[in-house]
């Protein structure tokens, strides 16, 4: 007796990722396939159907494989060729890509650890992604609170060992929440169940659901208010901001908002919030999006690291402002948006 694995609209009979379960007269095939990434705040034990479970897996198989690649590449960027000395802003951006790259590779190694059928390497597995995924959390209200700072302070932050002190309390309060879990023996191998029972998927994971309500949802529903409101806060700083100056004839401010928007949720993992919304009629559309924005969510920030770090040379200001990129998080993932601290500054000595 073997199991099937989904091959497009016929079942395709294959032992390989796949295992017959035989508890008396019945028989359970659960497969360890690749799940989709929107199972990180989805609640466990519910069924999907076995075309949206393949369809969400390929999505996610391209995007965290995407991800990977270009978080790579500013990892590179950053550590090897850069040639200046990074701001705090760019320091603190450069700690979310490390946990986000983890969070991909993690996800995307896990149904190999998962078919090794090893309860201790399952359980190793899936605290390792667990403190990975809130560790991206967690530096996303890292995230929030710069900008909050910055705006609070003028964009002049004199804290003393300031991304030091970010690092030990975002790094550090995953690692106490995943041994509290672990402690409690709340990891190990959990199944996606799909419509036929045929293509359930295994992964190694929490399998709890009250621990990953209170863990998960409870700890990403603080940190979502948090930047979300940081989000409100800045968009409409900037938008004040700007109606008090002179209109530039030349820019495209509908153009410059969406991508300050954009850049903005990316950063602070506000797209992360449609997991809310995968409930009742609205969880297949919001699992799809969740999945499609998250799962690509190194490649976008890839590009944002990319257009904001580049110091123009035409700018008259590019040399000998060091805060002058401390607020590199307000720019847009397309074009630069001019510094709204050294705006606000020259209008105070007016």
């Amino acid at each position: 007796m073997f199991c099937s694995c989904l091959t497009g609209s016929k079942p395709n009979w294959t032992f390989k990722g796949c295992e017959t379960i035989l508890i008396g007269n019945d028989i359970k095939c659960k497969c360890s396939h690749l799940t989709f990434f929107a199972v990180l705040l989805t609640p466990i034990n519910e069924t999907i159907s076995s075309y949206d479970l393949n369809t969400l897996t390929i999505i996610t198989q391209v995007g965290c494989g995407l991800s990977i690649f270009f978080l790579g590449i500013v990892l590179f960027m950053y550590f090897l060729i850069r040639k200046t000395q990074a701001s705090t802003a760019t320091q603190i951006l450069i700690h979310l890509i490390c946990a986000l790259f983890l969070l991909n590779l993690t996800f995307l190694i896990n149904h190999f650890v998962a078919n090794l059928h090893s309860h201790v390497g399952c359980q190793v597995m899936a605290a390792l992604m667990h403190y990975s995924m809130l560790a991206t959390f967690s530096w996303f209200a890292a995230q929030g609170f710069h900008l909050c700072l910055q705006l609070y302070k003028g964009g002049h932050v004199t804290i003393r060992r300031y991304v030091l002190k970010l690092s030990v309390i975002s790094w550090t309060l995953p690692i106490i929440m995943v041994i509290t879990v672990g402690s409690l023996s709340k990891y190990g191998e959990q199944t996606i169940y799909a419509d036929n029972p045929q293509n359930n998927v295994a992964m190694c994971w929490i399998t709890d659901n009250n621990i990953h309500y209170i863990v998960n949802i409870g700890y990403y529903s603080l940190v979502f208010l948090f930047t979300f409101t940081t989000v409100i806060i800045t968009l409409s700083w900037l938008f004040c901001l700007k109606r008090t100056k002179a209109a530039n004839p030349q820019g495209n401010r509908s153009g410059i908002s969406i991508v300050i928007v954009m850049g903005l949720c990316f950063q602070l993992g506000v797209t992360w919030g449609f997991a809310f919304f995968a409930y009742g009629s609205f969880r297949i559309p919001a699992t799809y999006i969740f999945t499609i924005l998250n799962s690509f969510q190194g490649f976008f920030l890839f590009i944002y690291y990319y257009k904001t770090t580049r110091v123009d040379p035409n700018s008259a200001n590019a040399k000998g402002k060091g805060n002058s990129e401390s607020i590199s998080t307000l720019k847009t993932g397309l074009e630069s948006v001019v510094n709204p601290y050294q705006s606000f500054e020259k209008d105070k000595g007016m």
